[in-house]
């Protein structure tokens, strides 16, 4: 029964019953096409093969019985965002991790398995707890207290899966992935069009809530906050960067602060502000700066800021040219797989190649 898969393919292509019976050629109507989610009724031969070509998948994916779901799913939206716009999300989530995971499969690997700190859960009776929580993730990973270069490279090889999808009114999303007799992996989505400063401080409040455990009366979206700035901002290093105390802050040194942490300038701000190092009102004064400069709203372009593909996941992409070049898969199912044209996948092989 295809019912599922094909609901899935049908919301992340964003297309209604109606707009895909037309994009068929009106082979069959969107009733029909309800009934075959609803498994009601299973098409014909043709119609598969028509509903394969306008969803941009093969006839084997939507046969497949390999079902996920995520549960616990956990928005960063705006106010008013639609619960519409939210299972359009999942869906593409879906669709995506299943061709994630075809590919490793195809490969023969096992899926990277969530590499849970070994302290994690830490316990948080007051937001500042976040502070040990994110200086224990660093010591259990290893990473010391250097600033971390590529932190979506980091999360894969930890375990967890990190996407990035064009998004409008939602930032992204984190959830525990269930697959029919597999273990619950990790995944985390993110806007592919926002600088990259946001995306590493997106990514860290998400791991945040991975390893934290609020007690009841704490905010858990503060103590997520608060380990996202300790995990990318360790304190002992911003304080020998910056000093203890502090009476102001000048933006050039926020600049280039913001250079060697990968972090943005209201970010560098309101974690000096966290630890002491500044007053709140001297950050109240920084913020009112960055409100005159235009830093606060869209597309808050402060200066020094990374680009948008800086901080993006490229490990599905790695394995679909890898599963190519192994001669596990054709062009054109690598190009299914990544979502483009057998044409810009040549032209994407040739960049790679050079």
């Amino acid at each position: 029964m295809i019912g599922r898969k094909l609901k899935v393919a049908r919301s992340a292509s964003g297309l209604s019953l109606r707009a895909l019976a037309d994009a068929m050629g009106g082979i069959v109507s969107a009733q029909a096409i309800g009934k075959y989610e609803r498994n009601e009724d299973m098409p014909s031969s043709r119609v598969l093969i028509a509903l394969a070509k306008a969803l941009h998948v093969s006839e084997e994916y939507l046969l497949s019985e390999d079902e996920l779901s995520l549960e616990g799913v956990d928005f960063r939206k705006k106010v008013g965002t639609s619960s519409k716009e939210e299972a359009a999300l999942e869906a593409r989530a879906v669709h995506l991790l299943e061709r994630y995971l075809a590919v490793e499969d195809l490969l023969q690997m096992r899926s990277v398995e969530w590499e849970q700190p070994r302290s994690a859960p830490h316990p948080v009776a007051d937001v500042r707890d976040a502070e040990d929580a994110a200086r224990s993730v660093r010591e259990d990973w290893g990473l010391g207290n250097d600033p971390i270069p590529q932190l979506a490279e980091l999360l894969e090889e930890r375990g967890i899966k990190v996407l990035s999808l064009d998004l409008d009114s939602v930032d992204g999303l984190a959830a525990k992935v269930r697959r029919k007799e597999r273990d619950a992996a990790r995944v985390i989505v993110i806007k592919r069009s926002t600088w990259s400063e946001r995306k590493r401080f997106n990514l860290a409040h998400e791991l945040g809530h991975m390893v934290i455990a609020p007690s009841g009366g704490v905010d858990e979206e503060k103590a997520a906050h608060r380990f996202a700035g300790a995990f990318l901002m360790p304190a002992d290093v911003l304080r020998a960067e910056i000093g203890a105390h502090r009476s102001s802050i000048s933006i050039g040194e926020l600049v280039a602060l913001k250079k060697r942490f990968g972090v943005s300038i209201q970010a560098l701000a309101y974690r000096c502000k966290d630890l002491g190092i500044i007053s709140q009102p001297a950050c109240a004064r920084l913020f009112k700066i960055f409100a005159e400069r235009g830093w606060r709203t869209a597309p808050y372009e402060e200066p020094e800021s990374l680009a948008p593909d800086v901080e993006e996941p490229r490990r599905f992409e790695r394995l679909c040219y890898r599963a190519l070049a192994e001669g596990v898969i054709g062009e054109s199912r690598a190009a299914e797989l990544l979502g483009i044209s057998v044409r810009e996948l040549d032209k994407r092989l040739d960049q790679v190649a050079v």
